[in-house]
């Protein structure tokens, strides 16, 4: 079983948690895209479609604009076979201090309950999503929420190097993974986004 880490814009530094885990596990590898500087919705969710379909099962560790990278997907394709996510300070495209040129392309977020387990783990002080947005988000995705406290973007600028307390989540969800049923589909609905659901 592999475990994907799916970093966001710019990629992750050496010294970003992400990277430390890579390189301490054999079991996990690493999402690589074309242009980590530039992204693009459709490009991003392409590559991610290709690495899960090489490698069925896998759990997906998303950062940032990854964790919302693994949402579209998720959204998007239903019938991959994912088999759980870790969801750290997941990007919201539509606050303007995002609008970095690309980000807008992946709003707005996806509003549709995942066919995997998940966990989103939420910081009060992340300039890139209100606490309270993630919980609502979390909430339409069907993830368990996880308050971070006061812990800014979870990254090396917030002082989250090696993050144990990550590695303690991603074995929850190996753990659930284990006995997660996935959920009998409905017949296709109009897609809604979180905008528009709450």
């Amino acid at each position: 079983m592999t475990i994907l880490v799916v970093p966001g814009l710019h990629g992750s530094e050496p010294a970003h948690w992400q990277s430390r885990w890579e390189a301490e596990r054999d079991d996990i590898e690493r999402l690589q895209q074309a242009d980590w500087d530039a992204p693009e919705l459709e490009t991003w969710v392409s590559a991610l479609r290709g690495h899960v379909e090489r490698r069925p099962g896998a759990v997906l560790v998303g950062h940032s604009l990854g964790a919302t990278l693994i949402a579209h997907l998720a959204t998007r394709h239903p019938e991959l076979d994912i088999g759980g996510a870790l969801l750290v300070a997941p990007a919201d495209p539509e606050l303007r201090i995002s609008r970095v040129r690309g980000i807008a392309s992946f709003g707005p977020l996806p509003a549709e309950p995942f066919n995997f387990p998940a966990i989103l783990v939420a910081s009060r002080s992340d300039p890139y999503m209100a606490q309270d947005r993630a919980r609502i988000i979390a909430n339409l995705w069907e993830a368990a929420f996880v308050d971070a406290g006061d812990a800014g973007h979870i990254n090396v600028a917030s002082g989250h190097g090696a993050w144990p307390e990550g590695l303690r989540l991603l074995d929850q969800i190996l753990v659930r993974q284990r006995s997660f049923t996935r959920p009998t589909r409905a017949p296709e609905r109009p897609r809604q986004s979180a905008a528009t659901r709450h």
